[in-house]
């Protein structure tokens, strides 16, 4: 028997928890770990107990909005940005860990991820944004690309 890389492993778990997401456009998860511990999970979808696209539409899809645009118009959070800020919600601090997302981290969500002092992405697809890509290579992140077969995210776009 062959064990699992810990990359595989985590980016695993990240595409298991984007099984949670409400979004109709895109299902991603993403994983903040440290140490090999994992710290927190998040999924895209609507703040805590508000309406979930899944229930309302997405205002996005009806005014037709570009992949990747005007992401202010969405009522949901990205996955990342929910994996910080349940991380901060109960106290724990994120500096110097890993964050594992099933999909590249936009422009948005990789400045969160600088300020949170997360010092690695490790991804499992891309998502093309420039200034994300921009960011990246003036910061101190690494980023990396890892190969999982999908089993429950949805190939599409933020």
């Amino acid at each position: 028997m062959k064990r699992k890389s810990k990359d595989v492993y985590f980016a695993e778990i990240a595409d298991l928890v984007s099984s949670r997401s409400t979004c109709l456009r895109n299902q991603v998860g993403a994983v903040i770990v440290k140490e090999s511990q994992i710290l927190s999970t998040g999924y895209n979808g609507a703040p805590k107990g508000l309406p979930h696209c899944d229930e309302v539409g997405c205002i996005r899809e009806e005014l037709g909005v570009k992949p990747g645009t005007r992401h202010e118009l969405c009522r949901g959070l990205h996955a990342e940005q929910n994996a910080i800020i349940q991380a901060a919600y109960h106290g724990i601090s994120v500096r110097e860990s890993k964050i594992y997302c099933t999909t590249r981290p936009c422009s948005i969500c990789t400045k969160m991820i600088i300020n949170a002092g997360i010092q690695e992405i490790i991804y499992i697809e891309e998502y093309d944004d420039d200034l994300a890509a921009q960011l990246v290579k003036e910061s101190n992140l690494i980023l990396r690309k890892v190969e999982i077969p999908r089993k429950y995210g949805r190939n599409s776009s933020k």
